[in-house]
C-alpha cells in the first residue's frame, strides 16, 4: 500500500514538473492567439480598403476578406501549437494532417463541399450581391455570399440561408442579370369588337404607363380565340427588380381598364351554356332548352 501511495506521489510530482515547464509555452500560445485576433482585424480592414480600390466586383472583395480573415487564423493558430507544444514541430503538424485528412474528409465532406462551392461562386459570379434569384422555391435578393452559404432576403422580409453546394449544383433564375425585364398581360376582347382597333388603343395605353420602358417597344398581339372572346397578349419591358415589375403591372391594369372603358371595348365574361330537360308525366324526356349564363 504505501509503494502505490509513492508512485502516485511520484506521478503527480513529474505530472506537476511537466506541467510547469510547460506553462509558459502556453501562456506565450496564449499570447500569439490574442495577438493573431488583432492582427485578422487588422487584415480585414486592411483587405476591404485594398478591395475597394483594386476589385470592381463585390462577390471578388468579399471573397479577398475571408480568405485573408481565415489565413492568418490558420497560421496564428498553427504558430500557438509550436509554442504551446515544442516537440511537435511544423513538420509533424503537416505530416498529421496528412494522414488525418481522409478521416476529416469524411467526417466534414459537407463542409468541404460548400467551401469549395463558395468560392467557385465567388470567383465565376454567376450572380452578384443584390441581385434577385430564384433557387428551388426561394426567391429574393441577395444580401451576402460567404464561403459556406448564401444568405437570401425573401419580398416578405425573411432571410434564408442556403448551403453553397445546393446554390451551385441547383437551377439558379437571376431576375435582375439582364437591364430590363418582360412581362405578358393576357386580355380578352368581344368578338364584337374591332381587333385592330383595340390593338391600337391598348398600346397607347400601355405607352403612357409611368415604368413601361419605351425600348423594347410594347407590343399586343392575338394569341387565340376563346369561349367567349378573342385572346390578347399585351407584352411590355419594365426594370428587372421585383418592385418595379409589380407597381408596373398594377398601373398597367388600370390604364387598360380605363382605356377600355373610354373606347367602348367590352371585356366578356366567361359564358357557359346549361341544358334543362324537362320530363312529361310518363317520365320520359320531351325536349332540352338551354340558356347562356354570364360568370363574373
Amino acid at each position: 500500500m504505501k509503494a502505490l501511495i509513492q508512485e502516485i506521489q511520484s506521478s503527480l510530482l513529474r505530472l506537476t514538473g511537466s506541467v510547469i515547464e510547460s506553462l509558459p509555452g502556453i501562456i506565450f500560445a496564449i499570447i500569439i492567439l490574442l495577438i493573431t485576433r488583432y492582427i485578422a482585424n487588422v487584415t480585414r480592414r486592411m483587405s476591404i480598403i485594398a478591395g475597394k480600390r483594386i476589385l470592381k466586383s463585390d462577390s471578388l472583395r468579399s471573397l479577398l476578406i475571408q480568405i485573408t480573415y481565415v489565413s492568418t487564423w490558420v497560421a496564428g493558430v498553427l504558430l500557438a501549437c509550436i509554442f504551446a507544444f515544442p516537440d511537435l514541430g511544423l513538420g509533424d503538424i503537416v505530416g498529421l494532417l496528412g494522414l488525418s485528412s481522409v478521416a476529416i474528409g469524411f467526417a466534414f465532406q459537407d463542409i468541404f463541399k460548400n467551401f469549395l462551392a463558395g468560392i467557385i461562386l465567388l470567383l465565376n459570379e454567376p450572380f452578384r450581391l443584390g441581385d434577385q434569384i430564384i433557387v428551388n422555391e426561394f426567391e429574393g435578393t441577395i444580401e451576402d455570399i460567404t464561403i459556406r452559404s448564401t444568405q437570401i432576403k425573401t419580398y416578405q422580409g425573411e432571410r434564408v440561408v442556403i448551403p453553397n453546394a445546393i446554390v451551385f449544383t441547383s437551377p439558379v433564375q437571376v431576375l435582375t442579370a439582364m437591364p430590363h425585364r418582360r412581362t405578358d398581360l393576357a386580355l380578352g376582347i368581344d368578338y364584337n369588337t374591332s381587333l385592330s382597333t383595340a390593338m391600337e388603343t391598348l398600346l397607347e395605353a400601355i405607352d403612357n404607363v409611368p415604368g413601361v420602358l419605351s425600348s423594347p417597344e410594347p407590343e399586343v398581339d392575338a394569341v387565340g380565340f376563346g369561349d367567349s372572346s378573342i385572346d390578347l397578349m399585351i407584352r411590355y419591358w419594365t426594370l428587372p427588380q421585383k418592385v418595379q415589375v409589380r407597381q408596373t403591372k398594377t398601373r398597367v391594369i388600370v390604364a387598360l381598364k380605363k382605356a377600355c372603358e373610354q373606347a367602348d371595348i367590352s371585356i366578356p365574361y366567361p359564358i357557359r351554356t346549361l341544358y334543362y330537360y324537362n320530363n312529361g308525366e310518363d317520365g320520359g324526356q320531351r325536349f332540352p332548352t338551354s340558356a347562356s349564363s354570364d360568370l363574373g
